[in-house]
């Protein structure tokens, strides 16, 4: 992994604590955006992050056609679609981010074909777009491939009536599916889908379109195509991992937090591990501004002593492996023996030897993780290999004595949008050094 693009400088900085506002979660924001493919107007998204992975998006849709503006500082992004009018992606845009896939759905509902290069992104094992492909041959799409290229094709007239199975609650494939589905005659049922919040966020902006889409237990999505999808306007939910690392700084500090923006009902496990490892939990005490039923707001008061806990990786509503990385740096530190297993995704662990090299005592078995917590850690060089590890090493950092070095800064580019800024108005001590 290169490192000659700069890293991230943390020194020691305890009790961070403070309020802070909330972007729109990135993995809602990436197949939103691939949806608006779907139509023919201009659209309208508030609260998008400026994160490295959105602007490869907006790259990716623009090389379609697309016209684009986005104002970096209001995050908001006007979509037009009008001028949409190829189905095949540059290998070289494909190759940075493994969301560029979610185009292959709407291209080939809109063009009846697509050809995508295999995509790129965070190595962090097979993440194999299997489910995507055999979902789309499930439904009648034609699939070929040769060394660097992914066709697809409908020939002829699909069946009315469709059914995929999931082997897995594939998140991005579910979404792919859908984004087939919506404008294809008939009726298409997925099941086993993926119901994470940022799928649901995107279910709705499509039903904002026109979509027909209904669900039903359990976890199967039904859609009867349309002939048309419309224009949208859209306020992207806020982001539950964005939040979870903010709360996790707080807590790894010692200090206490407030997130008016936060959806706990879309961190229900989490949330409950935090106050199992004796931290202070508040919620709701906003109401979202577009539904009085719906309670914001976290407030976390850190415990001056962490315990251990037991973390097992699943499918929403189980804990996400988003943050399996960054509740393990606060582990590290806690009074006794965690144990972390990782189920969603393979080699998601390369955090641990990075987290040793700051003093943390843990030993890996398969996918799991036992964790001994330690008394300190200490600043060391460390290298991020994906996004979540990122954020991993820059807690530890927060909590380490001396100053830490974190390296593949690119993943934490790709992932959030100015976190830095948001710790630093908290206290802490951090600089982007780029080379």
């Amino acid at each position: 992994m290169s490192t000659n693009n700069g890293y991230i400088l943390v020194e020691q900085s305890l009790n961070l604590s403070g309020t802070a506002s909330l972007l729109g979660a990135k993995n809602a924001a990436l197949p939103i955006m691939a949806s608006l493919i779907l139509t023919s107007g201009k659209s309208v998204l508030y609260n998008v992050p400026n994160s490295a992975d959105i602007k490869e998006m907006i790259e990716l849709l623009e090389d379609l056609g697309a016209k684009i503006d986005f104002d970096k500082e209001k995050n908001i992004l006007e979509f037009d679609g009008s001028f949409i009018n190829k189905a095949e992606v540059k290998h070289e845009v494909m190759d940075k981010m493994r969301a560029s896939i979610l185009v292959m759905g709407p291209l080939l509902s809109r063009f009846k074909k697509a050809r995508a290069a295999f995509p790129g992104g965070c190595l962090i094992g097979a993440r194999p777009i299997d489910f995507h492909l055999k979902g789309f041959e499930s439904l009648g799409v034609k699939i070929t491939n040769d060394s660097e290229f992914i066709y697809a094709t409908i020939d002829g007239q699909l069946k009315e009536e469709r059914k995929i199975v999931l082997e897995y609650p594939s998140v991005g494939a579910t979404e792919n599916l859908v984004m087939f589905a919506v404008l294809q005659a008939g009726v298409t049922k997925i099941i086993n889908a993926a119901l994470e919040p940022e799928v649901l966020d995107f279910l709705e902006v499509l039903k904002k379109m026109g979509a027909n889409i209904s669900f039903e237990i359990p976890a199967t999505i039904i859609i009867t195509g349309v002939k048309k999808l419309n224009s949208v306007s859209h306020t992207i939910i806020p982001d539950r991992l964005e939040a979870g690392a903010l709360l996790l700084a707080a807590a790894i500090t010692g200090g206490n937090i407030e997130l008016p923006d936060a959806r706990p009902d879309h961190m229900d496990l989490f949330l409950e591990k935090l106050k199992q490892m004796g931290h202070e939990i508040n919620i709701g005490f906003n109401n979202l501004s577009s539904n009085k039923n719906i309670k914001t707001g976290v407030k976390l008061i850190a415990t001056k002593s962490q315990r251990a806990v037991n973390i097992k990786t699943c499918p929403y509503p189980g804990f996400p492996t988003d943050l399996q990385a960054p509740i393990m740096a606060a582990l590290c530190l806690a009074n006794g023996v965690s144990v972390v297993e990782e189920t969603v995704f393979e080699n998601r662990l390369m955090h641990v030897k990075e987290l040793e090299k700051m003093g943390a005592q843990i030993s890996v078995k398969n996918n799991k993780a036992t964790v001994n917590g330690v008394d300190h850690l200490y600043g060391a060089s460390v290298i991020a290999s994906d996004i979540r590890a990122s954020a991993a090493l820059v807690l530890a950092g927060l909590a380490a004595k001396g100053k830490t070095q974190v390296f593949g800064i690119n993943h934490w580019r790709r992932g959030y949008d100015k976190l830095e800024d948001k710790l630093i108005n908290l206290g802490a001590k951090i600089e982007i050094i780029n080379n």
